[in-house]
């Protein structure tokens, strides 16, 4: 066995023990680093003959190219390794109760707040909060507010229309609040207030 079969089988050893990144960096830095084994052959070459170092220097470049490609491999196996096990001592338990903290988890949207007091004003004042369906049917929509079957407002540009229920009704996503006005004129007695 030559110097340089001997110095790969010692540095490929080496790398295939290192346990962790921090070994693997020594290893490196002993083979390939400004003093390492190979850096020092690689060093020589210049006190050698033309001939010699030609032939030695294919074989000690072939060396470092074999080291680094072992100890890239040996890196992506050490971080998949180090990955593996942070993942599996990360376990988190999703179905555990939130333990109470300081932190304040969330508030009212400051739009929705001042909704709020505006409505507990006007009921105060003795008005009511009317409300009705998102999706409402034609007939709500368009026809009891006078629209006529041409008018722009029913294209489909303007309007979400919906498949027909059950009953063969066009539906539509409300487009404005007047059919919830009047769904309440047509429910309460006046003075509606």
């Amino acid at each position: 066995m030559t110097d340089l079969q001997a110095l790969e089988a010692r540095t490929l050893g080496d790398i295939a023990a290192a346990a962790d990144e921090a070994a693997l960096e020594a290893v490196r830095v002993a083979a390939l680093g400004r003093k390492g084994s190979i850096s020092a052959l690689l060093a020589s070459l210049g006190k050698m003959s033309p001939e010699d170092r030609k032939s030695y220097g294919a074989s000690v470049n072939a060396l470092r190219d074999r080291v680094g490609e072992a100890l890239r491999a040996r890196k992506a196996v050490l971080k998949e390794a180090a990955l593996a096990a942070r993942l599996a001592s990360d376990t988190l338990d999703v179905s555990l109760p939130v333990e109470p903290s300081g932190i304040e988890i969330g508030r009212v949207h400051p739009i929705s707040q001042v909704t709020d007091e505006l409505t507990a004003i006007f009921a105060d004042m003795g008005f009511a909060v009317a409300e009705g369906p998102d999706i409402e049917s034609d007939d709500y929509n368009f026809t009891k507010l006078n629209f006529p079957v041409g008018h722009p407002a029913r294209e489909m540009q303007d309007t979400f229309f919906l498949a027909p229920d059950a009953k063969g009704q066009r539906k539509v996503l409300r487009t404005h609040t007047s059919p919830v006005q009047i769904r309440t004129m047509l429910a309460k007695v006046p003075p509606i207030r």
